[in-house]
């Protein structure tokens, strides 16, 4: 399990060192199981997250903000919980809501493919499926940036 949090600092986004698609995944979530393939021709904004991750406290409602703003467009926004135990998840969403998909990894075997190094962590994914960045961490300071970075993708129609 990734468990290191250089999340207080979003270390900026980089664009992915692998040309390749996405790596495929089929989780459990809250309204049942979620899998990446069915997703394409959507544009996935995908967020690894943990509990005990205080920037995740801080990036959910942003997310929400995002999810709302953008669905129209194509965004779909699936947030990995990484917890080992599913109660650790529940008590923080009964404090943190989310208006996005929540699925469920406890292995991490999803963040291993990723190649997720800290805590929060997201990818974006085009509607090919191809793995467009990825980047790690989350300042409420830099959400326009990121912001403008999806907006862009979503412009481009990747």
């Amino acid at each position: 399990m990734v468990r290191s949090c250089t999340c207080a600092v979003l270390l900026g986004l980089a664009p992915v060192a692998w040309a390749a698609p996405a790596p495929d995944f089929e989780l459990p979530g809250d309204h049942g199981a979620v899998h990446l393939a069915a997703l394409r021709g959507r544009m996935v904004y995908l967020d690894f997250w943990a509990s005990w991750c205080a920037p995740c406290r801080k990036s959910f409602p942003w997310m929400n903000g995002l999810q709302k703003r953008h669905s129209a467009d194509g965004l779909h926004i699936v947030a990995i919980n990484l917890d080992e135990k599913r109660e650790d998840a529940a008590a923080f969403l009964a404090q943190v809501s989310a208006t996005f998909t929540i699925v469920y990894d406890p292995a991490g075997d999803t963040a291993k493919a990723y190649r997720i190094k800290g805590m929060p962590s997201s990818a974006l994914i085009g509607r090919d499926g191809q793995l467009l960045w990825l980047h790690t961490g989350f300042n409420p300071a830099d959400t326009a940036q990121l912001e403008a970075k999806v907006g862009a993708a979503l412009k481009e129609g990747k």
